[in-house]
C-alpha cells in the first residue's frame, strides 16, 4: 500500500514537474514571437510621441495601419541626431515650409510613477512650439490629465526664457498664468503632477542649454 502511495506521489510530481516546463517553454516561444511586434509597437508609440509635438501626424488615430502611417511621417519630417560631450537625444523636425523644430525628450516621477513628454522649440530656442506629456500611473481626471490637449495645448507660445534668462516653464494652480508668457496652468486637483511635469521640464531642458546657446 505504501508503495502504491509513493508511485503514486511520485507520479503526480512528475506529471505536474512536466506541465510546468511545457507550459514554461509555449510562454518562452509565445515571447519570442510576439517581440519584433512588441518593440515595433513602443517604436511607433515612441515616434508618434515625437510627431505629435510638433503638431504633425494628426492621421495616426484613424489610419489601419498605425505603424506604418508613423514611420512614413516620421521618416518624412524628422532626423535623429545627438548633442553635446553626453551625446544628449535630440530629435530636428523640418516642416513643409522648410522651418525647423528641436525637439527635446522629457523624463520624470509623477505622484505614482513615471511621467515623459517631448517639447518642441520654435527656431528662436526659446519659444515651445508644442509638447506632449504622458504617464504611467497617474490618477483618473486628476495628474493622469497632462496626457490630454486641455493640459498640453496652453505651453504653445510659452517662452522658456525671461529678460535673457533661463526660466524654463511654471506650471501653477489654475486661473494664475493668464497672459505670463513663462506659465501654464496646472491641473485642479492634480498639484504634484504638475510640479512634477514643471520640475521635469526645467531639468531635462537645461541640460541642453549650452547647445541652445551655441546655436
Amino acid at each position: 500500500m505504501d508503495n502504491k502511495i509513493r508511485n503514486g506521489n511520485l507520479y503526480t510530481f512528475l506529471y505536474a514537474a512536466a506541465i510546468v516546463i511545457v507550459v514554461a517553454a509555449i510562454l518562452a516561444l509565445t515571447a519570442q514571437v510576439l517581440r519584433p511586434r512588441q518593440e515595433s509597437n513602443v517604436r511607433t508609440e515612441t515616434r508618434l510621441y515625437i510627431l505629435r509635438s510638433a503638431g504633425l501626424a494628426g492621421g495616426a488615430y484613424t489610419v489601419k495601419d498605425r505603424n506604418s502611417y508613423v514611420e512614413k511621417e516620421y521618416n518624412r519630417y524628422i532626423k535623429d541626431t545627438a548633442v553635446g560631450p553626453d551625446g544628449l537625444p535630440l530629435f530636428v523636425c523640418t516642416l513643409e515650409d522648410g522651418s525647423k523644430k528641436y525637439i527635446i525628450p522629457l523624463h520624470g516621477t509623477g505622484l505614482w510613477g513615471p511621467i515623459w513628454g517631448y517639447l518642441a522649440l520654435d527656431n528662436d530656442f526659446e519659444t515651445v512650439y508644442g509638447a506632449v506629456f504622458d504617464h504611467k500611473s497617474e490618477t483618473p481626471g486628476l495628474g493622469a490629465e497632462i496626457s490630454k490637449e486641455p493640459f498640453s495645448e496652453p505651453f504653445r507660445g510659452k517662452s522658456l526664457y525671461k529678460e535673457g534668462e533661463f526660466v524654463s516653464v511654471s506650471v501653477v494652480k489654475g486661473g494664475r498664468a493668464a497672459g505670463n508668457p513663462n506659465a501654464v496652468d496646472g491641473i485642479s486637483g492634480g498639484t504634484i503632477t504638475s510640479r512634477a511635469v514643471e520640475t521635469m521640464i526645467r531639468e531635462c531642458v537645461i541640460k541642453y542649454i549650452p547647445f541652445l546657446k551655441h546655436e
